[in-house]
């Protein structure tokens, strides 16, 4: 667990504008906020895509977990897949 100081730390920003926060946050996605010129706020953060946040609303999340829930109780099964492929193939035609 990273520890927190309220020290503040002296960074230097690289020639290509970079800053290093740690290895601890290697990976993670910020928000970083230019309060006023030359005062920044970085914060950790995690992004949802559009097109993804649909399934973070409780109607989609809930619906989810009912159908995990199912997969869970009824394991995936071969004994008729021969029988499913011929009628599909049929059906195709």
């Amino acid at each position: 667990m990273p520890t927190f100081s309220s020290q503040p730390a002296v960074k230097v920003v690289g020639a290509n504008g970079t800053i290093s926060l740690g290895k601890q946050y290697a990976g993670r996605q910020v928000l970083l906020e230019e309060r006023e010129p030359g005062v920044w706020l970085v914060r950790t953060a995690t992004v949802i895509p559009d097109n993804e946040r649909w399934l973070h609303q409780p109607q989609a999340a809930e619906s989810l977990r009912d159908a995990l829930a199912w997969a869970q109780s009824n394991p995936a099964r071969d004994d008729d897949s021969e029988a499913l492929l011929t009628r599909l193939r049929d059906e195709g035609r």
